[in-house]
């Protein structure tokens, strides 16, 4: 089949969010897709579930042993035959108009990769906040040090040529493997965006994971690397959230003393909620995020688009979805 777009959605172990997020992308209005999901070696039945869905325009590609997310995405990437390739984690999910209104603002500023607006909602895709994305130029002189791309990569989208330009994503790097590539796509040209909130980002246990050790040490290995300046203590601050999210409360009152003494006084409050509050390690853990009113006026933006899908997951979970959705 041919597509306008190949979306790549790395996954391992998240069946029961990775349907919601197939779903959404097969159920892209006014594009042509494929969608290529990189197993990268689930023992939770997601080869199964993908060859039973029977949709022509769903592929596997299946890693045999754990390889982590830079190398799947780089298999999808692989894989595509997309003129675009778009990137999408296997526990977030789109709005249905998503991709297409990418490349509408795409045609209009000839840019070559495109991010949208997010909203951040819990695991029940219940609307926690969020916010504007930032303009082209703001989010590109913030890059340097932090990760001003919203969502991971979850908002983007890239020309096919260009990913071959500038090369695979860095597989030794496992929190940073997307910024290191937006520093990348920078250097060749600024993105576009749409200022629209289109990406739900889910936050879940599951975020937490991983060793939050890397959200300090690798943003210190991109900053010699391509010669900026890392924000270290909004570092340390991620890092401490992290923790926060997975209840380990030393570890996340220890990284927010260090952010402390870096100059950052509030997180000596943090340190003290990480210490303290009930919340930390529980689901109530996300509503410690402190969104503004305009910010959720902003993200409730979303509810046309997120309500159906909250809806089919309190009836029995979202469906793989298709033309006929």
């Amino acid at each position: 089949m041919t597509a306008d777009v190949t979306v790549v959605i790395p996954t391992c172990g998240r069946l029961d969010m990775l349907t919601c997020s197939v779903g959404a992308a097969l159920g892209q209005q006014g594009v042509e897709v494929e969608v290529v999901v990189v197993d990268d070696a689930s023992v939770d039945g997601t080869a199964s579930w993908a060859a039973a869905i029977g949709d022509p325009r769903l592929r596997l590609v299946r890693h045999t042993s754990r390889q982590g997310v830079g190398a799947a995405r780089n298999s999808g990437i692989a894989a595509a035959r997309g003129r675009w390739v778009a990137f999408l984690d296997d526990d977030d999910v789109w709005a249905l108009d998503k991709v297409s209104s990418q490349l509408a603002a795409a045609a209009e500023s000839g840019c070559r990769w495109i991010y949208t607006g997010e909203v951040h909602v819990d695991e029940r895709l219940r609307l926690l906040g969020g916010g504007p994305p930032l303009a082209p130029a703001e989010a590109m002189a913030l890059l340097s040090s932090v990760n001003s791309v919203p969502a991971g990569g979850s908002t983007v989208i890239v020309r096919a040529d260009l990913l071959a330009a500038v090369g695979p994503f860095d597989v030794s790097l496992r929190r940073t493997e997307d910024w290191d590539m937006w520093i990348r796509l920078a250097r060749t040209g600024p993105p576009a965006s749409v200022r629209r909130p289109l990406v739900a980002y889910r936050h879940h246990r599951g975020n937490a994971r991983t060793d939050p050790s890397l959200m300090v040490t690798e943003p210190a290995l991109l900053a010699r690397r391509h010669g900026i300046a890392v924000d270290h203590t909004a570092m340390l601050r991620r890092a401490a959230w992290t923790c926060l999210q997975d209840g380990r409360r030393m570890a996340a009152a220890a990284y927010y003393l260090r952010a402390a003494a870096r100059g950052d006084p509030r997180s000596l409050a943090r340190a003290g909620t990480a210490l303290l509050h009930p919340a930390v390690g529980r689901g109530d853990v996300y509503r410690l995020l402190h969104w503004p009113a305009d910010a959720r006026e902003w993200a409730a933006a979303a509810e046309s688009w997120l309500a159906p899908l909250r809806d089919r997951l309190q009836v029995g979970g979202a469906q793989s979805g298709g033309r006929g959705r």
